[in-house]
């Protein structure tokens, strides 16, 4: 296993849902600790400056250590725990499918489960069953079984999957490749600079509780107050049976992606034009892709102030916010590739050019 392997296994069996994010943050830390001066703002998103030549322009790249998870509601009195959502689930991905609650005690072990098939009519088999009528179940007969556990509402509940790799050697499957694939970007992006080899600054920010409303960017932008942002995230791939070419044609191995829009972002015309020209000079593979039902930390960044010129590149992953989603190795060091040769840019002037609109 390599350097990136590793820390992209490291990364992912972290545990670190929306506003419980201590654990994958203390991993971060570690690892941009010998990279730059680092601070976090008062809602626990990291910050790691790395000094280039000179002052110069400074240069964001967010990705979010949050993954999407659950959290203890309600405890019955036969010692089932109900759940909330923490992020976008999908209701068809939960079911029998294993959860660790983090409790004051230790982690306690759980699958999600609902009224057993055997016991539904026809009618309702054929139906789609919805989380409100799911439970975790950690093998209690009693709600005192449960509290003995050390489970309490309010508790934190993780998806339960390891990092694996495939058949094919160069894809991994695992969760929480959204995002921890951008943190890795993030760590990637500043190790591949020696000290003050760059003619900017660069910011390293990991992010907390994008899945629940990108309130980790709204603050650490303020810390940071970037003349350039690159949000680096996971996209989805649309390389599965069900999707059409004109729905989503970035495929997992063919490279990052570039989002052409958002929900809630247009990317910077200039900025991303540089994308697509530097890709096309050292002949990095590049997609492009949109997404009309959601959005990113970019949505909040690009309105930092008077405005942050920013773009979105993405690693394609099949099956995100899931348990088990899967990635290839090659879009990977692509991006991070395309990124090294962007980021060598960005000097002051050509940072001028892009905020410039005439």
């Amino acid at each position: 296993m390599d350097k990136t392997q590793s820390l992209l296994k490291e990364l992912t069996e972290a545990h670190g849902i929306p506003g419980y994010e201590t654990e994958v943050r203390r991993l971060i830390r570690g690892h941009l600790k010998p990279l730059g001066k680092l601070s976090e703002d008062n809602m626990g998103s990291l910050i790691c400056e790395k000094a280039g030549k000179s002052g110069g322009p400074k240069i964001m790249l967010a990705g979010h250590m949050d993954e999407i998870g659950f959290m203890v509601k309600h405890i019955s009195a036969d010692g089932f725990i109900r759940f909330t959502t923490l992020g976008g689930w999908w209701d068809q991905v939960l079911l029998g499918q294993r959860v660790i609650i983090k409790t004051n005690k230790g982690d306690v072990l759980g699958v999600i489960g609902a009224k057993p098939p055997h016991l539904l009519s026809q009618e309702e088999r054929n139906k789609v069953v919805v989380r409100k009528n799911m439970y975790i179940d950690i093998g209690a007969v009693s709600e005192k079984d449960v509290e003995k556990a050390g489970v309490r509402p309010g508790d934190p509940i993780v998806p339960v999957s390891e990092f694996s790799v495939l058949s094919n050697t160069k894809t991994y499957m695992s969760k929480a490749f959204d995002d921890r694939v951008g943190c890795a970007l993030v760590i990637s992006a500043l190790r591949s600079f020696p000290n003050k080899t760059h003619p900017n600054t660069i910011f390293g920010v990991t992010t907390v509780q994008e899945e629940v409303g990108v309130r980790g960017a709204t603050t650490s932008v303020e810390m940071v107050n970037p003349d350039v942002a690159f949000i680096l995230e996971s996209d989805i791939a649309g390389d599965v049976p069900g999707i059409k070419p004109d729905e989503s044609s970035t495929k997992m191995g063919k490279g990052p992606s570039l989002l052409l829009y958002d929900a809630r972002m247009i990317p910077n015309l200039k900025l991303r034009d540089l994308v697509i020209d530097t890709a096309k000079k050292a002949k990095i593979p590049l997609q492009f892709t949109t997404m009309e039902g959601g959005a990113t930390d970019g949505s909040v960044i690009h309105l930092h102030k008077t405005g942050v010129p920013t773009v979105v590149l993405g690693v394609p992953t099949r099956h995100i916010h899931s348990h088990n989603a899967i990635m290839h190795r090659d879009d990977f060091d692509n991006t991070v590739k395309l990124l090294k040769n962007i980021l060598q840019k960005l000097d002051k002037k050509t940072v001028q050019e892009i905020k410039s609109f005439k």
